[in-house]
């Protein structure tokens, strides 16, 4: 709790940001040590002068640190300051962590640089395709035990989460305290966020009013939480590719949904893929670019719904791993019918189509 409550004090120094705090606690090896340190140990930091020593000087005797640490525990959340075992790795290795992270609900494991976790965004004025293109990407992607990490904001957010929720964990990060749900149409799909095992977080403090300014500092959290990026639908200058920058900028995978020609909503995402981001029109593409395949759920027992048609195809694949013209001449049905099947079950995470141009099956018998 020492250290805790001196990282709050830290965060109420004017001027100082997340940056200039992992330097100062790199320096000095904890923020306890940092409060301290006298006046020219300090000024020997990089980019620390007279004006941010004197706001920390003043942070002391600031009453925000233990009235902040009531409201945590008030709101029964939890609270991991940078140097915490149970802050995720991967985030505290970016260029300007969050000092301290508010988490309501169960963070799941991020273990390493490279977790099990995947951030999924994109527009809020999403087309029927993406939301369902997204929702089922979701599910299948936590049905393999990838942590699916969104905004919470209405269209593709929206649609990631409550894919996850169905078959696995996700965590929303907020540009607000975790107090503050916004927007209010995703109060009951936070809820269900916690109440199922994931967690709402955010570096805000409690009480955060949502603001324009705290979306880009959410983003680079998603961004800090995954070993890549899936953007789905996006509009050049959509706040997605803020994200997808992050990414870039840290070294993720950047992966994106093409959509269709001339989609305004698509060209972001087109912008993206001509700049070599992982074209991504299946689960399959993403599994094999992680190396995602070796932990899965998918078994007879929990396989997602598939109407009759569906499931005659997926039987037929699973037993011979037809071409195309195989599955019209066995199945005795045109190939208008089953393409649109085809698709459906690569969406899924089902069957994949090889290089031979015959369809495997991606669940084990």
């Amino acid at each position: 709790m020492q250290e805790t409550l001196a990282f709050l004090t830290l965060k109420a120094a004017k001027g100082l940001g997340p940056r200039k705090t992992k330097l100062l606690v790199q320096a000095f090896g904890s923020a306890s040590n940092v409060l301290a340190a006298d006046t020219v140990a300090l000024s020997q930091v990089e980019g620390v002068g007279p004006n941010l020593i004197a706001a920390i000087q003043e942070a002391k005797s600031s009453s925000f640190p233990e009235k902040e640490w009531a409201r945590v525990e008030n709101l029964k959340l939890s609270l991991l300051h940078l140097l915490d075992p149970g802050y995720p790795e991967a985030l505290r290795a970016i260029y300007d962590p969050p000092s301290l992270l508010y988490v309501k609900g169960s963070l799941p494991a991020y273990e390493g640089m490279q977790p099990r976790s995947l951030g999924v965004v994109g527009t809020r004025d999403a087309s029927d395709f993406a939301l369902a293109f997204t929702e089922h990407l979701s599910e299948e992607l936590a049905s393999r035990q990838v942590v699916i990490n969104s905004g919470l904001a209405l269209g593709v957010d929206t649609a990631a989460h409550k894919g996850a929720l169905k078959t696995g964990a996700t965590v929303a990060v907020l540009g607000s305290g975790v107090d503050f749900i916004y927007p209010a149409q995703n109060r009951t799909l936070a809820g269900q966020i916690v109440e199922r095992g994931g967690a709402i977080i955010s570096e805000y403090a409690i009480g955060s009013r949502p603001t324009a300014t705290n979306f880009p500092g959410r983003n680079r959290i998603i961004n800090g939480l995954s070993s890549g990026i899936v953007v789905v639908e996006a509009g050049e200058k959509s706040g997605a590719l803020i994200t997808a920058d992050y990414a870039l900028q840290e070294g993720r995978q950047v992966c994106a949904v093409p959509g269709r020609p001339g989609d305004a909503r698509a060209s972001g995402c087109h912008k993206l893929l001509k700049q070599g981001a992982l074209l991504v029109d299946n689960v399959t593409d993403i599994l094999d670019e992680f190396n995602w395949h070796d932990q899965t759920n998918l078994t007879a027992q929990n396989l997602p719904d598939l109407n009759s048609f569906e499931s005659r195809v997926f039987e037929h694949i699973q037993k011979q791993e037809p071409s195309l013209d195989q599955l019209v001449d066995n199945l005795n049905e045109p190939v208008s019918s089953l393409l649109p099947v085809l698709t459906m079950l690569e969406l899924k995470g089902l069957i994949k189509m090889q290089a031979n141009g015959r369809y495997m099956s991606l669940m084990h018998r």
